[in-house]
């Protein structure tokens, strides 16, 4: 039998996509072991290009009144990036921002806002360093904005590492954390992790403490060859005490790379 021209170019393209959606479906299906083991590696790979980028982040800060009206809202923007060290092998990313247009604070008003640092980094539950604090669960499959996603639940075991603390009054105070992370189950891409804490911080007057952080996938070459990374673009973060309730919207956008050498020179005697 002869094939047609149309059908020689077809039926390899008609191949390639029904493999193609075999593997997915292989992945939605993989044990949680296999999926949590391929998030950990890209994670892992993730943090190294993570410290490699900077952004600009912009911090919208709201305060409300008892009745949930808007009683405060001011914005900023900075420069951002993330300072990876691992002195003694521990892993530490820190948050770097510069100033580009901070909000102008009224004297007239209540300005006590909300400052909230580190939740883009919470992808690093994940991370091989602070993954055996938490223990997992699955919680099935999902399609999250068009994606087919693993829907993992996540809780942080307590006396371990935690990826987050609440800094108050001088102290600082590990979080137990606990939520929900979708990832692709092909890949170990992290889509969203929403999370947050429990009663356990109700004897230092916080009622509750939820965040949520989106990511979406950014390509700093043309190239296909070359990985596509997701990155955060959006963190949101609520608290609320007994008398007061605030939320922080973090907005990342316009990542680049850039690069750091060092040299050694040998002082001549």
């Amino acid at each position: 039998m002869m094939r047609t021209p149309f059908l020689s170019r077809l039926l390899p393209s008609l191949l390639a996509t029904l493999l193609s959606a075999g593997t997915i479906a292989s992945a939605q299906t993989d044990s949680l072991e296999k999926v949590l083991d391929r998030t950990s590696q890209r994670v892992s790979e993730f943090v190294d290009q993570f410290s490699n980028v900077k952004c600009t982040e912009r911090v919208t800060q709201e305060k409300f009144k008892p009745n949930g009206k808007v009683e405060l809202e001011q914005e900023s923007t900075y420069d951002y990036l993330v300072i990876l060290t691992n002195a003694g092998g521990d892993l530490s990313l820190n948050e770097s921002r510069q100033p580009v247009k901070e909000a102008k604070v009224n004297r007239r008003q209540d300005t006590s806002v909300l400052l909230s640092n580190g939740f883009a980094t919470l992808f690093l539950v994940f991370h091989p360093y602070y993954m055996n604090g938490f223990e997992f669960a699955d919680a099935g499959s999902q399609t999250l904005d068009g994606q087919a996603a693993r829907k993992i639940h996540f809780q942080h075991i307590p006396n371990t590492r935690s990826v987050a603390a609440l800094a108050l009054r001088g102290r600082e105070y590990p979080l137990e954390l606990s939520g929900t992370v979708w990832v692709d189950p092909q890949s170990g891409n992290i889509l969203r992790i929403e999370s947050g804490v429990g009663s356990t911080l109700e004897d230092i007057g916080m009622k509750t403490l939820q965040s949520s952080v989106r990511f979406a996938p950014v390509a700093f070459s043309k190239d296909k060859d070359q990985p596509v990374y997701w990155f955060p673009i959006e963190a949101v973060v609520e608290v609320e005490t007994p008398k007061q309730r605030w939320r922080n919207t973090h907005h990342f956008s316009t990542y680049k790379q850039f690069s750091v050498s060092t040299e050694e020179h040998v002082a001549q005697k």
